[in-house]
């Protein structure tokens, strides 16, 4: 039997590494991911489980229909992820259904490319977080203030607002949330440290099957422009390695970014992933 290829690896990963942490109800040709606890809400998209003999992934106006009344039901985004060359019809279907519908290109890194070394401003750390480190309220704060002001130009958010940001995500039990996923292992935070302890950039990942995709890639807007998000990436890429990763890929939305990637070693998937009536893909 021949290895599955990259689009395989990257379409399974999405069609399982939600099921962490959250149930799939089933729609015919598609499927919908409901959490099983408090969190971000998943998203609908076709249903891989079929078996292959069901021919492609094909979804009508109905079916979409019934995955919104759910999402509607359920008090969750009426959105959609999924692969453009592997269901290629469902694009103008969801379009049709009055979804706006963005394209976010995949890169990956090759599981033998070395990461080049990242230079820090002085005193700047790195490390992966514990459930209980007591810097996580910030660090989980750190990608809502970067997509709020998103690009890579220097913004007005700093310490204020990040603290700020950082209280709110601890009294609203965003943090209590998180801290089983990092005790277990299936969500990996690293983020990078001024001297005095300020989280100054945060990225995460979360593994399966020996597949992940790096994201929530943010920097305190203060802080842009000195190579931290990079820096984060690769120290994210290298932690997974470590950890039995093998095949570690991310979505991009802008062309700088993408550059940025690819100093690191990132190239073009090949692949596409779009995600229709969403906002920034962050925590």
């Amino acid at each position: 039997m021949s290895e599955p290829s990259l689009r395989d690896r990257i379409e399974q990963y999405y069609a399982t590494v939600p099921l962490v942490f959250a149930d799939a109800e089933e729609f015919g040709p598609l499927r919908l991911f409901v959490r099983k606890a408090e969190g971000t809400p998943y998203y609908g998209g076709p249903n891989h489980a079929r078996p292959a003999s069901a021919g492609p992934v094909t979804a009508t106006a109905a079916d979409i229909a019934r995955v919104r009344a759910r999402q509607r039901e359920l008090g969750v985004p009426e959105s959609f992820e999924w692969l453009a060359e592997v269901t290629p019809l469902l694009r103008a279907r969801i379009e049709a259904a009055g979804l706006p519908v963005t394209e976010r290109p995949l890169m990956i890194l090759g599981p033998r490319h070395p990461l080049p070394p990242q230079s820090l401003p002085e005193g700047v750390t790195i490390r992966a977080l514990g459930a209980d480190d007591p810097a996580l309220p910030a660090v989980l704060a750190i990608p809502r203030l970067a997509f709020a002001a998103e690009g890579t130009a220097v913004g007005p958010a700093g310490r204020a607002e990040l603290a700020a940001a950082a209280e709110k995500l601890a009294v609203d039990g965003t943090v209590t949330t998180i801290r089983p996923s990092l005790r277990a292992g299936h969500k990996t935070l690293v983020a990078a440290f001024a001297p005095d302890g300020t989280p100054l950039a945060a990225g995460h990942y979360h593994p399966a099957n020996g597949i992940t995709e790096i994201g929530g890639i943010g920097t305190l807007p203060t802080a842009r422009r000195q190579g931290l998000g990079a820096a984060v990436m690769a120290a994210l890429a290298a932690h997974a390695r470590d950890h039995g990763v093998h095949t570690i890929f991310l979505a991009y939305a802008e062309e700088a970014v993408a550059r940025i990637y690819a100093r690191l070693g990132f190239r073009m998937a090949g692949t596409t992933l779009l995600i229709a009536n969403q906002p920034a893909r962050g925590q």
